[in-house]
Parts: C-alpha cells; structure tokens; sequence
C-alpha cells in the first residue's frame, strides 16, 4: 500500500471511527440542534450532532468563505475551491475532508485544524479574520470536526423553507432592530438559524442590515428588502421608513382618482407619509403623451388646438388618436428591436430587416401579446419568408436561446442558474437546463455558422434531441419552472408545450413583467428594477399596482395598446415631475413623473421636425425617420452618442439612458447639427423670409421645441435677440440655444 493509499484509507478510519462514537455518545442522531421533542421530566436532553448540511454550510456561507470573491469562484483561491454559495453538498465536503490529503481538518487534534487556524488569525489567512476562538461558531467547526465531520443522514427530515421574523417592518429614521431566522423542517421541527444565516441589504442607504442579523434604519425615509439566506433558501423582510410628521387621512381622501392605478400609487404614499406633486399644465400633459406613445413631438398646430379644446374628455380623445397613428407602431416597435435585434454580421442583412419588419407588422396590427410570444417561441420556417424565426437563427446555442427566452418573456434571469444555484433566487441548474431543453429539438438547415451570414436558414423542430446537463452529464427532461418533469413524444413539440404554459392565465410570471415593462415605458421608471428582474429579493416597489395591471392585461386578452390608454389617463401619469416638500426623496415610489431623456432615435427625430429637416440612412428610403430604421449599422454619430445599443457588440449592447457630457457638447458643437441651423431649406430661415412679426416667430419656436407658449420674461428675453440686425442669425441662435436646454431634451 502507497503513502497516499494508506493515508487516504487512515482517513476514512477515524472519519468512521469519530460517527461511531458521536453515535454511541448522543445515543440518537437529531437533524437540527435546536428544538426536537422536549426531554422526560428528570431527564437531560442529549446534545444534536453537528453535521455538515445542516450546520458547516451555513457557516461558509455565513462568512463568505463560498462566495464569489473567495473560494466560492470558479477556480477556488489559493487551491482551495468550494461550491459558490454552497450549492454542491459533496463537493463541498470533499474538498473540506477529503482533498489535499485531508490536511485542511484534524480529527485527532480538532483545534489544529486548517479550517479553525485560518478562520481565527492563527495562521496567515487571505480572507482575514472570519470569528473568534470563544465564539460559538469555533465551538460548532470544533465539535463538528471531532466528531468525525459528519455528513446530514439521508433520512434526516427536509428543510422545507426559511422565514424571517418580522417579515415586514416599519422603523423611524435611525432606529435598529433585531431579525430572528426560522428553519422550518419536514418532521414540524422549528429550528432558529440567526446566527448560521447571511443577511443582505439591496438598499443600505435605506436600510442597513449586520451579520448577526441587527436592521439598522439610515437617514433617509424610503423603502428596502432585506434578503436572508440559509441552506439555499431564501427569505425577505421588506422594511419601511416612512417620512417624519404626519399627514391627515382627509389629504390622501381628497386625491383625484382617475382609476385604480391612483387608488394604489395613493394607498403607498399613505404608508410612506409621502404626498404627490401637483397635476401637470396641460401643454406638458400634450407633449408628454405624444412622445410616451408615439415617440414624436406634436407640431404647434397639434398644440394650439389641444390647448384651445374646452371638451371635458380631450386628454382620453387624444389618447385614442394617437394608438391609432401609424407612429405608434414604428415607436414600440423600435423598442422590441433592442430586446430581439441581432447583428446583421452574425445572421445576415435580409434576415435582420425580416425581423424588423415583422416586428413592425405585430404592433402595427396590434396583435395581441400572447400571440405575438407564441410566434417568437415556436417560429417555423425561413429565415427569409418567417422573420420571427431569425431569433433562433440569432441564437443557436439552446442554452443561450433559453436563457433569453426566460428573461425576456418571464422576467426570470436564469443565466446565474447555469453553472451554479442562483445566488438570489430559488432556481437551480436543474431548473435552467430543465427550462432550456424545451428548444433541444430545434433544427437548423442552410444557412452557414456565425458569423458567415451566408444564405438562408431553414428552422424546424426534430423528432428527436437532447441537452446534456451542464455538470452532470446526464440528459434533461423539459420542465417550467413551476411544475415537473415532462417526457414528450416525437410528434409533440416542446416548444408548443412551452408557449402554452408561459401564455396561459395561470402562469404567475408572463402578464406581469409586461406589465411592468410598459409601465416603465411610460413613467420612465418600472415598478420593479430591472424591468425583466422579478423575483422576491427584488420587489416591486408596489406589489398590488403591478399585480392589478397584469390582471387588467389578462382581463383586456393581453392588449397593449388597452393597457397603455389606461397607465396615461391615470391621474399619477399626470403629475408634474416637480417635487414638493413632502416627495422630494422620492425616486421609485409614483408621486410625482420622473424625467427622462428622449431615446436616440426620438430625439434625432424631433431635431429634424423642429427644424424642418431629414436626416439621410443607409439603406432607406429618402425622408425615413430615426425609428424607422431595421439595423444599428446605419451609421449615425448623434445616434450612437445619445446611447443607441452598440452594433459591434455581439449581441448589441444594452442601450444606455444616461444624460452625459459628449450629448451636451454635440448638442452645442455638432458641424452637422450646425449645417442644418444655418441651411436656406431649414425652418429658421424660411421664418426669417416670412412677414409675421417677431413675437409670432418666438411663439412658433417655442411651440416647436418646448410645445408651449413663452412666458413673458421669456418672450422679453428673446425679443432682442430676434429683432437685433440679422433677423434669421437671431432666430438660428434662438433655435440653437432652445435645443441645448434640459426641457427639449427629456420628456417631463
């Protein structure tokens, strides 16, 4: 026998030896340390067995020891590798006993140990000092260790989830308070876990949160989820921190109510003690939903009959006008591109503008959301005949394919799922490769591989296919991620199972982050952030609000353009973004409209309408506006600066929102934006050769560029500007000077 045979073999023996006499000690194995049958009168309660499920795995996950930046990466540190957040039970302890020899614990010398000399200082240790060697998590690693390291018995009772007391609370500014963690097991046992659990804060400047599970409230009043994790199960106390003083009942009664979005937004305002800010001016209210729903700035024509329209109902007939301009569809249509466009070099030019196209017809024609899902997911066909089918082209892969496929249609992000257990959620590789191997039997014929576009690609689903599990090896069964296992035959097509389940009313995901994805469309804020992150350590900011508008949704057969008429005839769409004493500190929370900068496109778009000008597009016809366009490659420098998804990308890049310097310093310096102030055919000048006195022409540029009237100080402002010398230099600089402000800029 070798020295690694016999050590490995001496090993085993004293880890046997230790079980025997824990077993022999305690008389009876427990599964949990905490509250098992009471004992006998007279009778003293055996000690439970520290085991390593139950309780070293939370310890490293407690410490941090199996997260990312640690041990838990994908290569481990300093050799040493655990599974990331402890997702992988016997590896873990492999590594622990069984690797490098066993050197890391010592069953005859327990304190000797490398996992107790790292952990307390006693040797030099990356991760710093973990705990103390009079702590109780010394005493637990310690008898763990000489009791041979045990593992969980397998008939142990299930821990069947985690609930944190109190599960939701309000606290005054600054005020602390203790959190208590419960185990809960299939035997009726409750164990508390405080001390084994991690706790995280996804907003610390609201609310912050110690390892020992003390909630501290910061300064600030607003809203935070405090995430509990123990054992793979999570857990979420939502914590309140509403404003200082109080608000009379009467305040919140005399609110305007338009429909049930108000009584909502109003109902968490009252719990905040937040009040919301005063209506909008009708001109705002006019340009705001011009440009929400159909991406484009009313003319002054459009202005002035709106603001002169004396009917009681003119903010509901305008609605409706504009969900039947064709804009609209160009608009929503833009936006889907950015989830669904991929890169003309990976699939190909026809086959990129066949999706565009097809995205354009679907909102066009208003096809209801179900439908417009289910033909995406279970799209047969060419490539050039079925634009729908080119996402699959687009994305070969069956696990990337599944993967997006969740995140956008169900708001459930299950990438982090495939390599290891989501580090938020409930959702395991095996759900992830579960899920995606709905789309194993996806086929493809003709085309050539990325990123050849070559011709065109034929998608069909096979009789037969499988996706191997990403760690095991071992083939995946279709499962949703709210049932089980599915064996299908060869004439049932899994993707058809999949779109059934995703569309059906029953499923808890698919109306809601729609729901919430048009909200954010139209507020410039969802009521969950990320829009497409739903899941319980992510809460929306109003859970009964977005649960109402994807019942509404449902109700309405999945009508977009139904659930858009209701979020802008709210009276909460209609605020004003000014905020008054009692909302200043908000940012998620509905009581006032949050201002946001014009997409890309829409505001290249209104630089030519103000103007009078058209831009030129490759591959497009004279006079086609920003939205309109099929591909990102249109070349387009004001495009790409105000934050256009970055075409060299693979996939295109997130689109970015942001306000940043390079925009303000294009805005003022652009030679091309400069051509079009200073050009004969441009408006400035053709005002200039008109014989209408100077107030009509500011009255005309204020009502091209801010959709409003000047006010007097305005007007007296740019009097002179206009009236001295060069008649159109004045107006061009009045122009130029108009497009540099905020208020042009984003949509208030």
């Amino acid at each position: 026998m070798n020295l690694r045979t016999q050590r490995g073999t001496t090993t085993a023996s004293r880890l046997r030896f230790g079980l025997f006499c824990s077993v022999v000690l305690v008389g009876v194995l427990l599964p949990d340390s905490s509250q098992a049958n009471e004992p006998v009168a007279g009778e003293e309660k055996p000690a439970a067995l520290v085991t390593f499920e139950n309780d070293v795995q939370p310890l490293l996950t407690r410490f941090g020891c199996n997260s990312g930046p640690c041990h838990g990466k994908s290569r481990g540190q300093n050799g040493f590798a655990l599974s990331l957040l402890g997702f992988d039970s016997d590896f873990d302890h492999d590594s622990l006993v069984q690797s490098a020899r066993g050197r890391r614990i010592s069953t005859a010398a327990p304190e000797m140990s490398a996992l107790l000399q790292k952990a307390t200082g006693k040797v030099p240790h990356g991760g710093g000092v973990r705990f103390s060697v009079d702590s109780p998590h010394y005493k637990l690693l310690r008898d763990w260790i000489a009791a041979g390291a045990p593992r969980t018995p397998a008939d142990a009772p299930k821990l069947l989830r985690v609930v944190v007391e109190p599960s939701t609370r309000s606290l005054a500014p600054k005020e602390s308070t203790p959190l208590k963690v419960y185990a809960e097991y299939s035997d009726g046992n409750r164990r508390d876990v405080t001390d084994a659990s991690a706790f995280q804060s996804n907003d610390r400047t609201i609310a912050a949160i110690s390892g020992e599970g003390l909630l501290e409230a910061g300064p600030v009043p607003g809203e935070a989820a405090i995430m509990v994790r123990y054992m793979g199960h999570i857990a979420v106390c939502a914590v309140t921190i509403p404003l200082v003083g109080t608000v009379p009942d009467e305040a919140y009664a005399a609110l305007p109510r338009n429909n049930e979005i108000d009584e909502f937004v109003w109902k968490k305002l009252k719990l905040l003690g937040m009040l919301p800010s005063a209506p909008a001016s009708e001109s705002t209210f006019h340009r705001r939903v011009f440009l929400r729903i159909i991406g484009r700035l009313p003319s002054p024509e459009e202005t002035r009959a709106y603001l002169a329209d004396t009917s009681p109902d003119k903010r509901a007939q305008l609605v409706d006008r504009l969900l039947e301009r064709p804009e609209y569809g160009d608009f929503w249509a833009n936006k889907w591109a950015d989830l669904l466009r991929p890169n003309p070099f990976r699939v190909g030019m026809k086959a990129t503008w066949n999706l565009d196209a097809w995205l354009r017809g679907a909102f066009r024609d208003n096809m209801p959301y179900d439908e417009f899902v289910r033909e995406l997911v279970t799209a047969s066909g060419g490539t050039y005949r079925n634009g729908a089918t080119v996402i699959f082209r687009d994305r070969p892969d069956t696990v990337e394919i599944g993967s997006s496929v969740s995140q956008l249609f169900l708001g459930v992000r299950l990438e982090c799922a495939k390599c290891h257990h989501h580090p938020f959620e409930v959702w395991s590789q095996d759900d992830f490769y579960g899920f995606a191997s709905f789309f194993s039997r996806v086929g493809h014929v003709g085309g050539l591989s990325p990123p050849i576009s070559g011709a065109e690609e034929i998608i069909f689903t096979k009789r037969t296919g499988q996706l191997l599990h990403g760690r095991t090896g071992v083939p995946v069964l279709p499962k949703t991620l709210t049932g089980a296992s599915l064996t299908l035959g060869p004439d049932e097509d899994p993707r058809e199972i999949l779109a059934a389940w995703m569309t059906d009313d029953a499923n808890p995901y698919f109306a809601k982050v729609m729901a919430n994805r048009v909200w954010a469309d139209l507020m410039g804020v969802g009521i969950v952030e990320p829009v497409d992150d739903m899941r319980a350590t992510n809460p929306a900011s109003n859970e009964p609000l977005v649960n109402f508008l994807a019942q509404e949704f449902k109700k309405e057969h999945y009508d977009i353009k139904k659930l858009v008429r209701k979020i802008v005839l709210s009276h909460v769409f209609m605020l004003s973004s000014i905020p008054k004493e009692r909302n200043v500190t908000d940012i998620k929370n509905f009581s006032r409209y949050y201002r946001q900068r014009m997409r890309a496109e829409v505001a290249l778009d209104a630089v030519n309408d103000v103007l009078g000008t058209e831009e030129k597009f490759a591959a497009m016809p004279p006079g086609s506006r920003a939205t309109q366009l099929w591909t990102h490659r249109a070349s387009s420098l004001f495009l790409d600066t105000f934050g256009r998804p970055d075409p060299n990308q693979d996939p295109p890049c997130e689109r970015m929102s942001d306000f940043t310097t390079p925009q303000v310093l294009h805005l003022m310096n652009s030679p091309q934006l400069n051509a079009k102030l200073s050009s004969d055919d441009a408006r400035p000048a053709k005002l200039a050769a008109s014989t209408e006195p100077n107030e009509k022409l500011i009255e005309e540029v204020f009502l091209l560029i801010y959709c409003r009237l000047p006010t007097a100080d305005e007007m007296n402002r740019a009097l002179p500007l206009v009236a001295a010398g060069d008649r159109r230099k004045g107006l061009e600089d009045l122009f130029w000077a108009l497009l540099n402000t905020p208020e042009f800029l984003f949509v208030d």
